[in-house]
């Protein structure tokens, strides 16, 4: 090695060397190092698509466009880096570091929970690693990523050795400012919603209505950096600022009636949904599991509701139920909300989640959407259930206490937005911690542990409700509860459990979209809430988006709000359920083609959605 290292080609400096030959010095160092940041490029796409079909590397590979905005920019870093540190070894590495492990965090990530990596997640690092600790992951290296590390190596060492030109730094500096210069027109190509949505369409091997697959059908490098655009609100097409201002002032803010200023009591079920509506799927005992929540039902208000997600981004329905938007963002400052308006109209407005504060910034980002005093881990739950975060069996006696507290104190009126954590998966696969079993023994061992620890999670949070409800069916109070799930639940790496079960989750077709995407719903009154509201609060409901639950709510309680509630139920009557994944309800079908008067709708919605989120008004 000692040899070759003394080589010319493979020295430091072109000192000494004649013309052709210091002209051959820089070729080999600037092509090798071109040649290091395609194949780190390269080897970003080979891990893009996790636990998919091996077809899709295939389909990039025929898709020049795609190939160039994955590579380039992992070029692009490389020579940068080398620019700034003169070691091609070094700008290779940290490359890597950076590339390979963003590339490393969407492969597992894909595989757990069929999400893919966004520039978003990078601000839950403290969470995904809580997570990772906690829900017993297999992080075990498998050949791709054996493969992957020693790609890593194995380049570094052979540029460490045989790849040493380090050009002068009056050489480099120039070329680095120009080279970031020219970073800054191209970010457009990565913003580009066109490009992105159109002229990428990658189709062949994916469902196009599966976000998750939308986004690995585009490589991985690409549609993170396109990722970073999409976290903020953007104004719609053809928004006009002045018109959509007139539109909403157009509506006169509607005071709550006293005597029709119920109790509002909210609890967002973590993965809670009902099984017993899959078609087709035999040896369970449906029964069992949902038995008590099928007679609460039965005594309540209730449909579907149509979330954005799927198995995880729990924040997404709960600030959508919250805000009434359909796109989220990121939140940083006081931003309108129903927390605002009936905390506005004389409402304590509280509520619970007894995870940690830091989960998606909730300490923040409820105070911002006009939730003053919030109940988690560190400032409640902590203190009165020390086995971790607190199941059921302990949040739900403990937002009754917290109602109590309001209702013998100052005795306001009672908005209380709870989030539970008891249903989160992953599911243990290989025992039954609760031992009760709903399984006949056809299934796998691993899909009959999941189904068996998830059915027993439903049927506690089912028995942990109707005590809650009891509780309030004796109060003389008028109490309205709300109940709703906020996505299907984890069912095993890459849906293994889902497939073995035979749950049709294409969606594509509105069987599979409502498994997929579909939760239900339960609005619940007391006898004191149905005389005051005169609504018994019973029967089936219509489908609805989680961003439009509030607008029935306010509905069911013949509330009409404030002007963003009143302006956006003319739209939820139109399009009931609207979603982000491309996909509507229109007079009763489920559709992505609107009609004339639903894509108007959708405008108007869009347009007031992003005044209303960037005007706060309380």
């Amino acid at each position: 090695m000692n040899r070759l290292k003394n080589f010319w080609l493979f020295g430091d400096s072109s000192l000494g060397l004649n013309g052709k030959k210091k002209l051959a010095f820089w070729a080999w160092n600037t092509a090798v190092l071109l040649a290091a940041g395609l194949c780190l490029g390269m080897l970003s796409i080979f891990f893009a698509y996790g636990d998919y079909t091996d077809m899709l590397m295939k389909s990039y590979l025929q898709r020049p466009l795609l190939l160039l905005l994955n590579v380039a920019p992992v070029v692009v870093l490389v020579l940068l880096l080398y620019l700034l540190t003169g070691r091609p070894w070094a700008a290779f590495l940290l490359s890597s570091v950076l590339v390979w492990g963003l590339s490393l965090g969407n492969y597992y990530k894909l595989r757990f929970r069929d999400d893919p990596l966004m520039f978003e997640d990078l601000k839950y690092l403290r969470e995904a690693g809580s997570i990772t600790k906690t829900a017993s992951y297999d992080l075990t290296p498998d050949k791709r990523v054996w493969f992957g590390l020693a790609c890593v190596v194995l380049g570094t060492v052979f540029l460490l050795f045989l790849v040493r030109g380090i050009p002068k730094w009056r050489v480099r500096l120039p070329l680095f400012l120009v080279g970031a210069l020219l970073c800054v027109p191209a970010w457009k190509c990565y913003a580009d919603k066109d490009l992105y949505n159109t002229r990428t369409a990658n189709y062949d091997y994916i469902n196009r209505w599966s976000s998750t697959q939308v986004y690995i059908s585009k490589g991985f490098v690409y549609p993170f950096l396109h990722s970073v655009s999409v976290g903020s609100i953007k104004a719609p097409g053809g928004y006009s600022e002045r018109e959509t201002a007139a539109l909403l002032d157009s509506y006169v803010p509607q005071e709550l009636p006293e005597e029709k200023k119920v109790d509002i009591i909210t609890l967002q079920l973590e993965a809670f949904a009902d099984f017993s509506r899959f078609d087709n799927v035999e040896g369970i005992d449906w029964e069992r599991a949902y038995a008590v929540y099928h007679a609460l039902e039965g005594e309540s208000f209730t449909g579907n509701l149509l979330t954005n997600i799927f198995a995880g981004g729990t924040v997404n329905t709960e600030r959508a139920f919250l805000t009434g938007y359909a796109d989220q963002w990121n939140y940083r400052t006081n931003t309108n909300s129903y927390g605002w308006y009936l905390g506005s109209q004389g409402y304590t407005v509280e509520g619970s989640h007894p995870s940690y504060e830091w989960f998606y910034n909730r300490r923040n980002v409820n105070t911002y959407l006009g939730l003053p005093t919030y109940y988690f881990q560190e400032n409640y739950y902590g203190e009165r259930y020390t086995g971790g975060i607190a199941t059921d069996d302990v949040l739900l006696p403990e937002i009754f206490k917290l109602y109590e507290t309001n209702r013998d104190g100052e005795g306001k009126p009672y908005f209380s937005f709870n989030v539970t954590y008891q249903g989160h998966g992953p599911y243990d696969t290989e025992s039954v911690w609760r031992g009760n079993h709903y399984t006949d023994g056809r299934y796998s061992t691993a899909t009959t542990n999941i189904v068996d620890n998830y059915l027993g999670s439903v049927e506690d949070t089912a028995s942990q409700l109707q005590w809650l409800l009891d509780q309030f069916r004796k109060e003389e109070r008028p109490v309205v509860v709300v109940v709703f799930g906020d996505h299907k639940p984890w069912f095993g790496d890459g849906n293994s459990a889902y497939q073995e079960l035979g749950v049709d989750l294409d969606i594509s077709t509105e069987e599979g979209f409502y498994n997929y995407y579909g939760t239900r719903y339960l609005i619940w009154a007391n006898d004191a809430a149905k005389a005051a509201l005169g609504n018994d609060f019973t029967g089936e409901g219509p489908d609805v988006s989680s961003c439009f639950l509030m607008n029935l709510l306010f509905d069911q309680c013949g509330w009409q709000g404030d002007a963003w509630t009143q302006a956006t139920t003319e739209i939820w009557r139109v399009l009931p359920v609207l979603t982000t994944v491309g996909r509507y309800v229109e007079n009763g079908q489920l559709t992505e083609t609107l009609d004339e008067a639903g894509e108007a709708a959708l405008r108007t919605f869009q347009c007031l959605e992003y005044y209303y989120g960037t005007h706060f008004r309380y």
